[in-house]
């Protein structure tokens, strides 16, 4: 026989062997289109969009919110070929208003240069700078006929000594 106690808001059910062996008879609840608390991706189920989406990251709102959405809506109901080819337009307005906003909608250069190394990167950390080196020229070639001599015997001598 199965019992249940209440821990919150959640409802624990615990079941027999046998219980559990049966096939369930529990009946799923349609979900509420209008249900606030339901999590819902980027586009609802009308094709909408969701701007309360955290995938969006706040985007859709603040300074730049407004011409995000019309840059966002113009790509999402785009019917061209290349899809936002149409867009340019508002997404140039768009990058617009974040440059006038740095603090809020930094560039990815930005992040470099401002901050110097990454706190993320931690090959970035406490490194000295690399060394730069200067290339040797190589030796120049004097004769270019194959030599008898091995590898490891040093040239001939122009000293004409005998012994």
């Amino acid at each position: 026989m199965s019992s249940g106690k209440e821990e919150g808001k959640d409802r624990v059910i615990f079941v027999t062997k046998e219980e559990h062996e049966t096939p369930s008879n529990a009946e799923l609840v349609e979900e509420d289109p209008d249900d606030p608390y339901e999590e819902r991706g980027l586009i609802l189920p009308n094709g909408e969009i969701n701007w309360n989406c955290p995938c969006l990251g706040g985007m859709a709102s603040g300074p730049c919110g407004a011409s995000f959405k019309e840059a966002f809506s113009c790509f999402h109901y785009s019917k061209e070929e290349v899809k936002g080819s149409e867009c340019l337009e508002q997404f140039r307005g768009m990058q617009e208003c974040m440059q006038r906003y740095p603090e809020l909608y930094p560039q990815e250069d930005d992040k470099e240069t401002q901050g110097g190394p990454s706190e993320t990167d931690p090959s970035k950390q406490d490194s000295a700078p690399e060394p730069t080196t200067t290339p040797i020229p190589a030796a120049p070639v004097q004769d270019s006929s194959p030599s008898t001599a091995p590898a490891d015997t040093p040239p001939p001598s122009n000293s004409s000594a005998s012994g």
